[in-house]
């Protein structure tokens, strides 16, 4: 279990909302927010947030639930109404929900429009959104949750890749419009993170995770998979005033997994050049 040693009081005073909080990395990101004293709005589309809300309100944080789809506008106003309501501002932003909708060659126009949806047009609705009550602050900082998948191909993945990919070149264009309002906008990009599909797919054939994480371990330069909290770190680090000159940007969080070439971690490379 890895573990992060919260900034105390950092974002005291200060308002969030994530999307996708309920669970894996926006619980991870929802709950290192409170720790760090801000008070979280989160969205979920199932039941489990509930249970997120309960757990974490029963551990003193300040924190508010919204249950619904982050496709449909009219929830993503309401979402951002309740947060103002309660708190009366919005300081933060984090865009992480997002459909899971991974097909090549067999997807359908509901598949694209789905994913696309939730995705990069869900994320441009929220930042629309909240950006009148952050120019009141005088300022704020969204962070738009993308991935390696962003940059590279994968098998039977057109439908998640293009939607990531267009989630890179939303916040760069987001960053530019926003930034005469002193808002910020900037990307994070993980690798293999151990969220419910993951261990879903690590389940399936009975192996779990202390199988699949060597394996799919040699994907990254560290070895492993990493953890939802080491994308909360680096979300928050992006959220704050340390990151004041820093907009437009992607961090990737992968391991190294992006600065590996085709030889991977370089076992069969080192066997060929031995005596």
């Amino acid at each position: 279990m890895i573990e992060r040693k919260p900034v105390a009081d950092r974002f005291k005073g200060k308002v969030a909302i994530v999307t996708g909080g309920s669970n894996g990395i926006g619980r991870a990101i929802v709950e290192e927010l409170c720790k760090e004293g801000a008070s979280v709005g989160f969205t979920g589309i199932s039941d489990a947030g509930v249970t997120t809300a309960q757990e974490l309100t029963d551990s003193s944080f300040d924190v508010l639930f919204c249950q619904g789809n982050m496709a449909d506008e009219e929830f993503c106003k309401s979402a951002v109404h309740a947060t103002l309501e309660k708190w009366g501002k919005v300081d933060y932003l984090v865009n992480n929900a997002f459909s899971f909708t991974a097909k090549g060659l067999t997807a359908t126009r509901e598949d694209w429009e789905r994913i696309f949806m939730v995705g990069p047009v869900g994320y441009a609705v929220m930042a629309q959104l909240v950006t009148p009550s952050m120019k009141e602050q005088g300022g704020g900082s969204i962070v738009n949750m993308s991935s390696i998948s962003a940059f590279i191909a994968q098998p039977d993945r057109w439908t998640y890749n293009a939607a990531k990919g267009a989630v890179h070149t939303l916040t760069k264009c987001m960053a530019m419009d926003l930034s005469e309002y002193n808002i910020r906008v900037n990307s994070v990009s993980p690798a293999w993170i151990w969220t419910r599909e993951v261990y879903k797919a690590a389940d399936l054939d009975g192996g779990g995770r202390e199988k699949w994480d060597p394996i799919w371990g040699k994907f990254h330069m560290l070895r492993r998979c990493g953890e939802p909290v080491e994308c909360a770190g680096p979300t928050l680090f992006l959220l704050s005033d340390d990151a004041s000159f820093i907009t437009g940007t992607d961090l990737a969080i992968c391991g190294g997994y992006q600065a590996m070439g085709p030889e991977g971690l370089g076992e069969m490379t080192r066997l060929a050049g031995s005596d």
